[in-house]
Formats: structure tokens, C-alpha cells, sequence
């Protein structure tokens, strides 16, 4: 699976992993210090065409690994493997605690693909975000306390190309992984160019147990 030429290591995911993860300091110190300045990763998967950039501070990578690791579904006992391509790119393989590599499937076609492939050598993992992207849009929000206070929350402005929403939408359905949903109400920000979810939005946010600095990925799905 590694190329030799391809310096790697992996690190186990323990409690608190979301708000960092540290380098070996073995790899650090061959392949990391003093070979370049960028203090930004660029991480890939197999999951997506997405590039997620990290900052690295000294040895531990911060900012944007919570990201890359919700976008992911990553938990608690997988293992990650981290294999540097070129200039602070890496290629990141995922294994679940079968120690079977994760792969990230549409959640209709799990029990195909299951059935059809070796449940020794593939763990599948069909609630990640990768499995979303045959959705209409995908993105990422994070709960902050200015967007509980006003109740509202920004859609990224990628968001109005979506064919699943139109200016005429007054109304949006908000359903989480367990199938319950919350009704809430749709806007269009002129003098922004954005859409932005208000009246709901905190009520969503309280009947889930949401804390600040939590990440919820959407996706579009529908029309209107």
C-alpha cells in the first residue's frame, strides 16, 4: 500500500483528537524540520476531489483538522495514515477499529457494495459527509454563539449555484441522521448575495444538544 518513496506514518485517534493531532517527532525531524517554511498541510482522500488545508503549529496540526476530520466521520479508535505526496500534500487513508480501510459510500448502495466486496479487507462507512456528494451541494457550518443569539445562519455564497434552492423558497426543512426535522425559515440576503436559515435555526441547534464550536454538514437535497 505505501511507496517507498513516499515517507508515511499513522497515528491512532484518541480522546480529544478533534482539536489536534501531533506529528512523530521521527518524522518531523526527517522529513518536516528544516526542509521547508509552509506551515500549511494540504490534506487529501479518497473520499472526494476536496483539498483540506491544516495549520501546522510546531509539531501538532490545529486549525482546520477539525474540519477535515468531521467532514470524514472520523471517531474515536480508527487509525489514520498519513502519506506525504510532495510540498505539505498527503494522502490520507482511514481505517475504522476492524483495522479494514474505510471506504465512504451513498448510503443506498452500502448493502450492494458490502454484499459485493470483501468485508474482510473494506470497512464501509455510509453516514460520513464523503457519502453525501452525490447530493445536490454539500457544506460545512460550525454553532457559534453569534448565530444562536440571532437565530440565523449563512449558507456559503457557493451555495446560490445550487439548483436545490431559488429566491422563491420561504421554507426549509431541517432533518437530522435520525430522521426527525425541523422546519425553518429560508431568506436571500440582497445586499449580501446569500441565503441564510433563521427562525429554526436555534431550535434545531437546542433540540440536538449542540454546543458552541460544533460541525454539522449539510446537504441539499431537493427542489424548493
Amino acid at each position: 500500500m505505501a511507496n517507498p518513496h513516499e515517507p508515511h506514518f499513522f497515528k491512532p485517534l484518541l480522546p480529544g483528537f478533534h482539536s489536534g493531532i501531533t506529528i512523530p517527532l521521527a518524522f518531523f525531524s526527517k522529513h518536516i524540520e528544516g526542509k521547508t517554511n509552509q506551515k500549511t498541510w494540504k490534506l487529501r482522500s479518497d473520499a472526494s476531489d476536496q483539498t483540506w488545508e491544516v495549520i501546522q503549529e510546531g509539531r501538532t496540526r490545529t486549525g482546520g483538522w477539525k474540519y477535515f476530520t468531521t467532514a470524514h466521520d472520523l471517531q474515536i479508535g480508527d487509525l489514520v495514515i498519513f502519506k506525504h505526496k510532495r510540498d505539505m500534500v498527503f494522502h490520507v487513508i482511514p481505517f475504522g477499529p476492524s483495522c479494514c480501510e474505510i471506504q465512504f459510500t451513498h448510503p443506498h448502495i452500502i448493502k450492494e457494495e458490502a454484499d459485493a466486496g470483501d468485508a474482510d479487507d473494506i470497512e464501509i462507512r455510509g453516514t460520513g459527509a464523503m457519502s453525501s456528494f452525490s447530493f445536490d451541494y454539500c457544506f460545512l457550518a460550525e454553532v457559534t454563539a453569534s448565530n444562536l443569539k440571532a437565530d440565523k445562519l449563512y449558507l456559503p455564497k457557493r451555495a446560490t449555484s445550487s439548483t436545490a434552492l431559488n429566491k422563491q423558497c420561504q421554507e426549509m426543512i431541517l432533518v437530522n441522521k435520525e430522521g426527525n426535522s425541523w422546519t425553518a425559515s429560508l431568506r436571500f440576503s440582497e445586499s449580501g448575495g446569500m441565503y441564510y436559515i433563521t427562525r429554526g435555526w436555534r431550535k434545531f441547534c437546542r433540540d440536538n444538544k449542540c454546543d458552541i464550536g460544533d460541525l454539522f454538514v449539510f446537504n441539499l437535497v431537493g427542489d424548493g
